[in-house]
């Protein structure tokens, strides 16, 4: 091998060897960082057990009795609070499961025709109301009329989840100052139960007027030199018993 083939071999190699280590830089910078970033996101609650916002069924089930004609007065209350409910909330239709074969058939078609017209009463189109037959597996049990549409709703979870085991170890997580995986999943996950509006969640609703009629009351009294305060007249009727004197 020639002089001029051995200063291009070693040239080649110190190419190859620097290259080499540029990539074996670039590959520790990328790993720390990707380590970095999964530290950042385990280290908040809200991204590790997030809370989204689904449709799920809102379900009420009615008992009749088999011989019964008809809904008692506290189903009827029940089936137009949920009437009701479905004017604000609701984001379908109404499915109405009718048993068949069972021993109170008779009675739930009767109870079904009371239910659709107190549902129409309340404002519900009869076109969003949509009734389907279903069947029991034993025949002599007594079943229930099913309604149900379907709703906004919240949820978080699911909890009880522990990736990584929270002794010491060598992981760097460990060394980390923070929490462990499943902290803050009950909290969001009652959030997500107890909110009213899901979609307060994301987004604030919009303000209301302000009530104009006290407004004015204050306003005129300002104007007349009188005392804007509020005044109570039952304020100092309240009595101590004297009872034990």
């Amino acid at each position: 091998m020639t002089r001029k083939h051995l200063v291009l071999f070693a040239l080649r190699g110190l190419v190859l060897a620097g290259l080499g280590a540029t990539l074996a830089a670039c590959e520790t910078v990328q790993d720390t960082a990707e380590n970095d970033a999964a530290i950042a996101i385990s280290s908040d609650y809200r991204i590790r057990h997030p809370i989204s916002i689904v449709e799920k069924d809102r379900t009420l089930e009615v008992f009749v009795g088999g011989a019964r004609n008809g809904l008692t007065p506290e189903q009827r209350a029940e089936v137009l609070a949920y009437a009701q409910t479905w004017r604000s909330n609701g984001t379908g239709r109404f499915v109405i499961e009718q048993p068949l074969g069972v021993r109170n058939a008779r009675a739930a078609a009767i109870a079904l025709s009371e239910i659709r017209s107190i549902m129409v009463g309340v404002g519900v189109p009869p076109q969003a109301i949509k009734v389907q037959n279903y069947r029991v597996a034993e025949k002599g049990m007594m079943a229930v009329i099913k309604i149900n549409y379907p709703q906004l709703a919240a949820q978080a979870g699911p909890c009880g989840q522990w990736p990584d085991d929270l002794g010491p170890s060598a992981d760097r997580k460990h060394f980390e100052n923070v929490p462990y995986w499943n902290l803050g999943c009950a909290a969001q996950h009652n959030l997500a139960a107890m909110v009213a509006n899901p979609a307060d969640l994301v987004q604030p609703r919009a303000e209301t007027p302000a009530y104009s009629g006290r407004r004015s009351v204050v306003l005129d009294k300002y104007r007349r030199g009188e005392s804007t305060a509020t005044t109570y007249p039952d304020a100092n009727k309240g009595a101590i018993s004297d009872l034990g004197k």
